[in-house]
């Protein structure tokens, strides 16, 4: 079986499929043909854009198990492609290097526009980590994976609970407690100093430990003595134990934007001193 699909794009390329997703690359604008494999391909693309994977190809033959015919409304996701890969991944290749302080300050300001703008519109990303953040070309910082994403509910007691990644929840997750979206600013203050030091949070820890302390024993990350007090501030308010004292993610773009990069204040790179959380200087 043939199909004619008007495509926006001229090529389409799987580039990456997974348990609950199927990525595919396309550029140009042409129609063209696609055999009733690639069309399997397609359907099953769309159907987990929709959440469900069980589409079949339409077939007129009534006693085939393709029978199922796709639902009228059915759409799938068309998106920017962004070859900058994953924040995450940014910073374990700059890992020994460092970024600039300026750099730190712009990727920061792109992460809490985005949230703020989400919040603005009522929506918990929920799941706020590097891996989940996209760079374009330009390393411009764009959200991604909203699989867990809702709006927020009037009534905190409804918003599920433990859900999102360790090591980026707030503390009222992990316990199971009422939360809104400043767990997002929670998680927000980790990928700050994520950024900043081009490290892992508690990369020494286990996932239980990880679990009780930051609960129990306010266990944050340690943030070194050559980062600015200005950032240094904006991490500890996102942070904090209480939900109420944590800023909306608005006040944190203002915060941000008020940072003075012209004098530098990066971390420190590895090949420059045995580690930034023992000198006062400034990296650029």
């Amino acid at each position: 079986m043939w199909a004619r699909l008007f495509i926006i794009h001229l090529i389409l390329v799987a580039v990456s499929m997974g348990g609950w997703h199927c990525l595919f690359f396309s550029s140009g604008f042409h129609e063209f043909l696609l055999m009733s494999q690639v069309m399997t391909v397609v359907f099953q693309f769309i159907g987990a854009s929709m959440g469900t994977s069980n589409l079949k190809i339409p077939s007129k033959d009534s006693t085939s198990e393709s029978n199922n015919s796709l639902p009228s409304r059915a759409c799938c996701v068309v998106v920017e492609y962004l070859p900058g890969g994953t924040l995450k991944n940014y910073l374990i290749r700059n890992r020994r290097k460092k970024l600039a302080f300026k750099v730190v300050i712009q990727l920061a300001l792109d992460l809490s526009r985005g949230l703020s703008y989400l919040h603005s519109k009522k929506i918990v990303h929920r799941d706020v980590k590097t891996e989940n953040m996209l760079l374009d070309a330009r390393r411009n910082l764009k959200i991604a994976d909203f699989g867990v994403a809702r709006v927020e509910a009037q009534n905190p007691k409804d918003m599920t609970g433990e859900t999102g990644t360790l090591g980026y929840m707030a503390p009222e997750v992990l316990d199971g407690k009422p939360y809104n979206r400043r767990c997002d600013v929670y998680s927000f203050g980790i990928c700050l100093w994520e950024i900043y030091c081009c490290d892992m949070p508690y990369a020494d820890l286990t996932f239980a430990e990880v679990s009780s302390a930051v609960v129990r024993q306010n266990l944050r990350p340690e943030i070194p003595r050559c980062c600015p007090g200005s950032l240094a501030s904006i991490m500890r308010k996102c942070w904090d134990a209480h939900p109420d004292r944590r800023p909306d993610m608005d006040d944190v773009v203002r915060l941000l934007e008020a940072v003075d990069t012209s004098k530098g204040g990066g971390m420190i790179p590895d090949d420059q001193s045995p580690g930034c959380f023992c000198f006062t200087r400034r990296g650029p």
